[in-house]
């Protein structure tokens, strides 16, 4: 069975989180630009399109557009956002900034009591949903009608509400459309919604499965580079063990794990890497380049400065590995949330540079996990016979400590310090079995002084941040809360550290926060 299921992409950042759905549920799409989707439309019917939001407005110059002869293709259309925007000025609606407060964040979603609509039928009268726009409906098309609402302020301090239109419908055409994000786990029913839309709306089946993945990942990049060679980036992470697993037997001896050790990486860290790739088994090559990185990083301390210099270091490093190894492709497991976040889907912006993404190397480049999300390499792995520990295994920013060190340049007595703490925490947690709870751990060293009390003296040192969230796909995320107990532990622990005099525990969500402090 071909793709079942359109995605146009008009830059939200959450586009390829409705991919990453529509995979869980079992369906295969595809994500597509308005201008190739228009191309691929000429020799493919979809069983459905859903229009993505985006940071535009519709009625700024330059916003995106999907193929107008969508709506005229008798199919079921799903708009989200500035998805739904689109096409209600494009069928004669009005679309209006919000007077009052712009909906960002959760919001309560209510369904109006008729008509019944097969996308919201039997979900409860009111809803958690997670909006993200500044514009409301105005007026609606011919043959639509208002199927929910949310409430909003009109002006700040108010007890005065209007009602924001949530979701329309054409019941004739199948076109739907909701101002609020169904992909996103904060939206209750949002899977539910998008569920019935492929199922009951499109009449889709269930043709997803991990095995398959596996299957095409081999195939694509087996044909791509067959006969040739290539290095792949390996740090002992879920994604690139993962990738290099799945590689290995297609490519043979013509593949090359590469690890490029900083001077950055966590205790113990190296040695890990190594028994990870000989159980795979993979060739494996480590460059040591700490001073290299060091003398590239030079005195920044801001946290872009940071990203981009060690970006282009790792650059200089991997053309190097490439050449030694007269490689024809630089493989890599970039992930769905490392292109949107470094604005490399659609017209999506930039949230920071990743080292990974858009570097110019001196081959061929693929990314065949980059349409997957972390749980999805995870549920691959498993399939593959990884063990738990790497399949399960905590994230670690490609930078290393280089962007866990805060205020300072990230020198090696400082990350000395960040590798010390993130130890430190480790330890605890695991012996709490707290440590496989949350999604992410970051632990990080803020080098602002404040003054502290040591040996019955007054002294200035640095502060431990230490954060954890819980989160499905990395692109939103809650912040989570150790027990009091083991809090305490971490605190007592970190502040014996002769420059460190306090410990800030971060339990801000994503959004607004971002996973890493830098």
């Amino acid at each position: 069975m071909g793709i079942q299921i359109l995605i146009i992409d008009l830059g939200s950042q959450y586009t390829l989180v409705i991919g990453r759905t529509l995979r869980e549920l079992g369906v295969r799409s595809i994500i597509l630009s308005p201008q190739k989707a228009s191309k691929w439309l000429e020799n493919n019917k979809p069983l459905g399109v859903i229009f993505s939001g985006g940071n535009f407005s519709v009625y700024q110059g330059g916003a995106p557009s999907p193929p107008r002869k969508i709506l005229e293709m008798q199919i079921p259309v799903l708009g989200i956002c500035y998805g739904t925007q689109w096409i209600v000025q494009e069928l004669g609606g009005e679309i209006r900034p919000i007077e009052g407060n712009r909906e960002y964040g959760e919001a309560e979603m209510c369904l109006y009591d008729e008509p019944a609509d097969p996308l919201l039928e039997g979900l409860p009268p009111k809803s958690t949903v997670w909006a993200s726009h500044g514009d409301s409906i105005e007026s609606l098309p011919p043959g639509f009608e208002r199927i929910a609402y949310t409430l909003n302020v009109v002006a700040a301090g108010a007890n005065n509400f209007s009602r924001i239109i949530a979701g329309i419908r054409n019941r004739r055409k199948k076109i739907w459309g909701f101002l609020f994000h169904p992909e996103v786990t904060q939206t209750t029913h949002g899977k539910e919604i998008l569920q019935r839309f492929i199922f009951n709306a499109c009449s889709c089946r269930r043709d997803w499965r991990p095995a398959d993945v596996i299957a095409d990942i081999q195939q694509e990049v087996g044909e791509a580079a067959k006969g040739k060679k290539a290095v792949i980036g390996f740090s002992g992470g879920v994604d690139s063990s993962e990738l290099t697993k799945i590689l290995a037997p297609v490519l043979g001896h013509r593949l090359q794990a590469v690890c490029i050790d900083t001077g950055a990486l966590r205790k113990g860290e190296i040695a890990g890497i190594k028994r990870t790739a000989a159980a795979i088994p993979a060739t494996l090559r480590i460059i040591r380049a700490a001073g290299r990185f060091q003398k590239a990083l030079g005195n920044t301390t801001h946290s872009e400065a940071k990203r981009r210099r060690f970006k282009r270091q790792y650059t200089r490093e991997m053309n190097r590995a490439i050449k030694d190894f007269n490689a024809d492709f630089l493989i890599q497991g970039s992930l769905a949330t490392d292109f949107i976040e470094s604005g490399g889907v659609g017209k999506a912006a930039t949230i920071k540079s990743h080292h990974n993404i858009g570097n110019k190397f001196c081959c061929e480049q693929l990314h065949p996990f980059r349409q997957l999300f972390k749980y999805e390499v995870r549920d691959l792995a498993r399939e593959s016979g990884l063990t738990e520990d790497v399949c399960s295994r905590q994230p670690f920013p490609g930078p290393a400590l280089i962007v866990r060190v805060i205020g300072k340049p990230p020198r090696p007595d400082k990350l000395a310090i960040a590798r010390w703490l993130d130890d430190q925490v480790s330890q605890i947690l695991r012996k709490a079995n707290e440590l496989s709870k949350p999604s992410q751990i970051v632990v990080a060293l803020d080098c602002t002084r404040t003054v502290g009390v040591k040996g019955d003296g007054r002294t200035y040192g640095y502060s431990a941040i230490v954060r954890a969230v819980l989160t499905a796909d990395f692109m939103t995320a809650q912040g989570y809360q150790f027990p009091a107990e083991v809090r305490r532990q971490i605190s007592s622990a970190l502040t014996k550290h002769p420059k460190i005099v306090r410990v800030y525990f971060d339990e801000t969500d994503k959004p607004p926060a971002t996973t890493e402090l830098e």
